[in-house]
Order: structure tokens, then sequence, then C-alpha cells
């Protein structure tokens, strides 16, 4: 078989079950497509229906009609090169749960006024490197020790992002962390997760003060394209077999570029240029998506990565 349809759920709300899985099996075969046995990669979980006969975007659209208001995300596509060598990932709202620039602004009691910038950024309707020194300014004089606190009582993965990232590295990709955000956060979530790499936005430090300003170019939706592309040359990986997961505006031009790319709980702005996005289920779906099976995924503990997440040779 030359496809393959993925549907996903979240085993809580149990509607994924066969019955399900035969339904759409059904509204294949009304597409003119001829699909397989079902193939269950996790039981209540995660199922593959293999196909041929239709292109994937009728597959989808027939599979999408007959899950309509199910707590269900899905996906199809060709089952050549399904496995990818390369994950790119943001991190604020993706592979943790909070924008860790309203968090530190809500220790200082600004966090409506952050807030209201970073929602207007990630939604493209500000110029995101504008929205960022402007909130950058806000955070002059603030101290190391505050952002590791914060840190430390309000930064926490999302559920599947470990497996995710520790399965793929032990499948051999590269993985990369990329974020807006500040250097002092993402370099302790890619510890934390072990992310081979990591890229982030430095604020200016001094006397273990930050200054208001930052140290460096502003990482926004250009450059994290471009890291993309250095990471995928440096390691001979074709654009074809990386994947991007992503919410915001300044994700949308790096998921358009990858292999696979992924709106993970996206804003309308990036659900246009997604080609999967997951509403309903946690980051073990993409997982699912390059047919891991549940035997297959390494469960909660990321491998220690010593002195933190190395950096990009090319860099």
């Amino acid at each position: 078989m030359k496809h393959v349809l993925t549907l996903i759920g979240n085993p809580e709300a149990q509607a994924l079950d066969r019955a399900l899985a035969r339904r759409v099996a059904a509204a294949l075969v009304r597409c003119g497509a001829r699909p397989a046995a079902a193939d269950w990669l996790s039981p209540g979980r995660a199922v593959d229906l293999p196909f041929e006969g239709a292109a994937p975007a009728a597959a989808l659209a027939a599979a999408r009609a007959a899950t309509a208001g199910l707590p269900v995300d899905l996906h199809a596509q060709a089952r050549a090169r399904r496995r990818k060598r390369l994950l790119v990932a943001d991190m604020d709202s993706t592979m943790v749960g909070v924008e860790t620039l309203d968090e530190l602004a809500d220790r200082i009691g600004r966090r409506d006024e952050v807030a209201a910038i970073t929602a207007a950024a990630m939604a493209g309707e500000v110029d995101y490197a504008g929205a960022l020194a402007a909130r950058t300014r806000l955070f002059a004089g603030l101290s190391l020790e505050v952002l590791a606190a914060v840190h430390a009582e309000r930064v926490a993965p999302n559920p599947g992002a470990r497996e995710l990232v520790t399965t793929m590295r032990a499948a051999g990709a590269v993985t990369v962390l990329v974020s807006g955000g500040f250097e002092g956060f993402v370099a302790r979530v890619a510890a934390e997760l072990g992310f081979h790499a990591h890229h982030a936005n430095r604020p200016a430090i001094e006397d273990g003060r930050l200054t208001g300003a930052l140290d460096g170019p502003v990482l926004d939706g250009d450059a994290k394209v471009e890291i993309l592309r250095r990471t995928a040359r440096a390691h001979a990986i074709d654009l074809a077999d990386a994947m991007a997961i992503g919410d915001g505006a300044n994700d949308a031009a790096l998921i358009e570029a990858a292999g696979l790319g992924i709106g993970y709980r996206p804003k309308p702005v990036l659900a246009a240029h997604a080609d999967m996005r997951i509403d309903h289920t946690d980051l073990r779906t993409p997982l699912y998506l390059q047919g891991f099976r549940d035997g297959d995924i390494v469960g909660g503990t990321a491998a220690p990565v010593r002195g933190g997440a190395e950096r990009d040779p090319t860099r």
C-alpha cells in the first residue's frame, strides 16, 4: 500500500475504537480508495489504515467527514520516508505549556501588559522583533535568579514531550529546540528533554541582571527556518525528512519548510500552514504519525545530556 491514514485519539475520551476505524475505512472506499486491514499502533489510541487508489488529500477529507465532532486527530501521507530524521520544535506553548515571558512578567506584576504583546505577536498582528524588544525592556534590572525560580515553579513539559524527543533520539534523529524566548529558559528545557541542540534569544546581562536589551540578532520566524536548513545541511538530511512543530505565527515558515509541518494547538494564522494539526491529543502523536508503536516509544525520562543540550555545530 502506497499511502497511510493515521487516526489518533485521546484514550480518556474513548472515541477511537474498532467501530470508528471500520467507519473510516468505509468512507475511504466511498472516495475511491482501497484500504487494507487496520493496524493498531496503540490500542484505543492510534491506528494506521494503509490504502491506495486515492490521493492522500481525498482520503483525509473523507476521514475528516467520518470523524467530524469527535476528539480525534488524523493525517494521511505517503508511507515512503514516513520516519523523520530531523525534529525542529518550538518551545513556548508547544513543548512546554506556558509562554515563559508571560510567566516572567507575572513575577513582576506585569502579566497583562506582556501577555497582550505576546498574543498579538503569536497571532501575527504585530512585528515580532518589535514585540520582543518591547517585552525585553520591561525586564530591565531583573536578576538571573528570578528567571531560574520562574522556570522551576512554572515551566513544565507538555504531555508526550519527553517521549517525543527521547524516542526520536533513540531512533537516530537529530533534535533541535528553537525558540524566540530567552536563552535561560530554552537551555534548561532543552537539557531536561534531551534535545541535541537549542537556539534562543539572548538578553543582555550585566552583573547578573537583565539590562532590558538583547545581545545579538533577534531569533524570529526567518531565523527558525534558517536553523532548520542549516541543521539539515550539516547532517546531510533532506528537508523532506524533517519534521517541525509549532503553534504561532512565527512558526509558519518553519513548518512550511519541513517535510511534515505540525501545528500543536495552533493559532488560526498557523493552522492554515500546517500539514497536520494536533487539537485533541498530545505530543506522542508525531510518533504515531511516523509509525512508532507503543513498544517503540521510550518512556518519560530523557537520556541525560552532559553539560546541557549540545550546540548545533553549524551555529
